[in-house]
């Protein structure tokens, strides 16, 4: 793209700078403090097992860690105290969540991006990659094509470019919204029943028509935390290379009325990862400080292969070991907060970041623009962002994990009884909303078994369902009987009951 179309799309133009500066310190800095969270880690490098053991606990009455905590658990190497780590991390996810793994799928709507980060294949300087911007009728098409594959959740996500701003992005979730297929039964019909949003951080305007467009979950990737580092993958005359504008993203989403908001960093891109967990976690510390409501979710994503991208193509010396312990640290450091691992990783991997306490995973994914619809196969390093490591299908991960006693979850019932926010907050740190998850991730199980499954599929899944039936009927023996009363309606095929 030509130098001259660069200019209506700087930072001076979009970054409105009293957006950044009222959320700062009254030293004029961001929150991130780099020297501070440096030597906290250096502080706590030698905890002993009494300590460990005493923050676990805490995480255990699910409060969220302070950076000397989270710096001690990061520290720690005994195998005796991972495996105690490991054993909490999974009673945390249970006592919050449930035995339930989420799932969704990204819909890549558009490939063009201003911004030209040195390890992301659609960086304006790219000239390799094939570039797309799905038109309104073509993402009612893909949504058509995802709901087909059984998904009821999209993680819509955009580049940063003038053509995809916020009045875009309001439309295109319309078209997601209005994409119907009908079901295996007469008279039933399919639909996205919730849409999150990753894109650009925006001004508080644009965040409202956003947010009035029935937004989920507003996902942005800090992708690091380190100043410097971020400096130097983001060059200073873009609009991403403004560090305070996207470290604020999340302070204007409150204020538009955005109440569930995402956090990711992109392991890998500088090596100090255990830096990037510390300050994830202090940004946790400042939105609950902020607003009283922390992420929703902690995003991992970690640097793959990408087009045209030396950074992004180099040997990253972040092991498969250490993601598995920056998820570890993360599920025990804030402990209400959903944890995602997407099909960016390998299936053994995520296999055994579940055992962990991991809630919500991607399959069946396509990020090539348009590749839902199109019914591509295979990956082509040029037409989308980075290189996945997962290829299964919906059905196959979600057999995979009923092989493991994990049931799926296709639950969209918080959003749309109002427990978002705060109210989710309340409801994950007390463990009441764990209970909802568990009967509501029955419901939607056994919805989509009798829509989508084989009989092979349904055969392996059906114990699964039938123990958590039964632990329900346990658990709550006088709630019981309206929760079997919905099953029933939607094994004679009713749709959509949750409570």
């Amino acid at each position: 793209m030509p130098e001259t179309e660069r200019s209506p799309f700087s930072p001076e133009t979009v970054i409105k700078r009293d957006e950044i500066d009222r959320y700062l310190g009254s030293d004029g800095r961001d929150f991130i403090h780099d020297a501070d969270i440096r030597a906290e880690l250096a502080a706590n490098s030698r905890p002993d097992a009494a300590r460990i053991r005493d923050i676990l606990a805490k995480s255990l009455a699910i409060q969220t860690l302070s950076g000397a905590e989270v710096a001690a658990l990061l520290a720690v190497d005994d195998p005796e105290l991972l495996a105690e780590m490991a054993q909490t991390a999974w009673d945390v996810k249970h006592k919050v969540y449930d035995n339930r793994i989420v799932t969704f799928a990204p819909m890549y709507i558009s490939s063009f991006c201003m911004n030209r980060c040195r390890y992301c294949g659609f960086s304006l300087d790219n000239h390799r990659e094939k570039r797309r911007c799905l038109s309104m009728e073509e993402i009612g098409r893909e949504a058509e094509a995802m709901i087909r594959l059984g998904h009821k959740r999209v993680m819509a996500v955009y580049g940063e470019h003038p053509m995809t701003g916020a009045r875009f992005i309001a439309d295109s979730l319309a078209a997601i919204y209005g994409a119907k297929v009908p079901g295996r039964r007469p008279g039933a019909v399919n639909c996205v029943r919730r849409i999150n949003v990753n894109a650009a951080p925006m001004d508080i305007a644009d965040l409202k028509i956003v947010h009035e467009a029935g937004i989920g979950t507003f996902q942005v990737f800090q992708e690091t935390y380190d100043h410097e580092t971020y400096a130097a993958m983001h060059p200073a005359d873009t609009v991403k290379g403004d560090y305070g504008w996207r470290i604020t993203c999340f302070h204007r989403a409150f204020d538009a009325g955005i109440d569930d908001v995402g956090l990711g960093v992109l392991f890998g891109l500088q090596p100090n990862w255990k830096f990037e967990v510390a300050a994830m976690c202090a940004h946790a510390r400042e939105l609950e400080r902020f607003v009283g409501i922390g992420p929703h979710t902690f995003s991992v994503p970690r640097m793959h292969a990408a087009s045209g991208s030396d950074v992004a193509n180099a040997k990253s010396t972040f092991t498969d070991d250490d993601f598995f312990k920056a998820v570890l640290v993360l599920r025990l450091a804030v402990p209400y907060t959903g944890l995602i691992v997407t099909a960016r990783e390998t299936k053994k991997l995520r296999d055994r970041c579940v055992k962990i306490g991991i809630t919500q995973m991607d399959a069946g994914t396509r990020i090539d623009i348009g590749g839902y619809s199109a019914g591509n196969v295979g990956q082509k390093i040029d037409e989308q962002q980075f290189m996945l490591g997962d290829s299964r299908s919906l059905e196959e991960m979600i057999v995979d994990l009923a092989r493991q006693g994990v049931i799926t979850s296709f639950c969209t019932a918080g959003y749309r009884c109002g427990r978002t926010g705060g109210c989710i907050m309340d409801a994950l740190k007390t463990g009441k909303e764990g209970t909802f998850c568990k009967i509501n991730a029955v419901l939607t199980f056994r919805e989509w078994l009798d829509d989508f499954a084989s009989p092979e599929s349904i055969a392996v899944c059906t114990p699964v369902i039938e123990s958590e039936l039964a632990a329900i009927k346990e658990q709550y023996p006088l709630f019981f009987p309206q929760v079997k009363a919905r099953y029933d309606r939607i094994c004679a095929g009713e749709r959509d009951l949750y409570f």
